[in-house]
């Protein structure tokens, strides 16, 4: 069914994490089905408990040169809600190889805008997202520049792990298994250890994952297999047997 409708059923204050990536723009062909990104944006923040967090995945076309500015926008119109932008991070993936990119930069990387509902997020681990320092056990001492000008010097000792950071890399996922070579029929996909990663940040198992934008299956498939609870809404039928296909797989 069509998002919109469905959240409609979905009480208030009820949701703990919105993991997404909408059909923005005319990037792919999504079966010629549009959407309302500002009445989803409403929904989102009424459904979403107090702590509840959104993860949105997005980027802008290009046409004529020029970008379409529906990240930036959705996120500022987004923000006239009850959400507020928690944190924007940058999926860095790698861009269609090749030299015919003479007129512009190659895309290396999409948006993930993460919106947050009150205060402070009801829950928030991301030990699991920590990177491998290459400098392990290296001392080194740097500045850090107080609100009245003046600079404090600190000296740290560099641990084996540290803080992903908001650039985050995610391998392509060209050579999946067969398993997994359903995705593949979905003409947008994000990768699995994208929505694990998001999901494991800001849930717990038991908690309750949403997908308004479903496609291929991709948050509900993390969320079960990390034990948590998940809607999707999906209004191609050929996306949701896709869905289905890779949920069934996991039994």
């Amino acid at each position: 069914m069509d998002c919109l409708e469905g959240m409609k059923l979905i009480p208030d204050n009820s949701i703990d994490l919105i993991v997404t990536s909408p059909p923005y723009d005319e990037i792919r062909d999504y079966k010629g089905f549009s959407l309302d990104l500002h009445n989803v944006g409403k929904e989102i923040s009424r459904i979403l408990k107090d702590g509840g967090m959104c993860v949105m995945v997005i980027q802008d076309q290009t046409k004529d040169g020029r970008k379409s500015l529906t990240s930036f926008k959705t996120i500022v119109d987004w923000c006239k809600t009850e959400l507020d932008l928690w944190e924007c991070c940058i999926y860095q993936r790698s861009g269609v190889p090749g030299n015919w990119w003479s007129k512009r930069f190659r895309v290396d990387h999409e948006y993930i805008p993460i919106f947050i509902k009150g205060k402070r997020p009801q829950y928030f681990n991301k030990e699991h997202m920590m990177i491998e320092c290459k400098n392990v056990g290296k001392k080194f001492s740097g500045n850090v520049r107080l609100t009245n000008g003046e600079s404090l010097e600190k000296n740290f000792i560099c641990s084996d792990k540290k803080c992903c950071g908001t650039i985050i890399n995610y391998e392509s996922e060209r050579n999946l298994d067969n398993r997994n070579k359903i995705k593949k029929q979905h003409p947008a996909t994000f990768p699995d250890k994208l929505a694990s990663d998001f999901i494991q940040c800001f849930t717990k198992e038991g908690m309750i994952v949403l997908d308004p934008f479903m496609g291929s299956g991709t948050v509900a498939v993390m969320a079960k297999k990390l034990n948590r609870n998940y809607i999707g809404f999906e209004i191609s039928k050929e996306y949701c047997d896709i869905a289905e296909q890779r949920l069934k797989l996991l039994i």
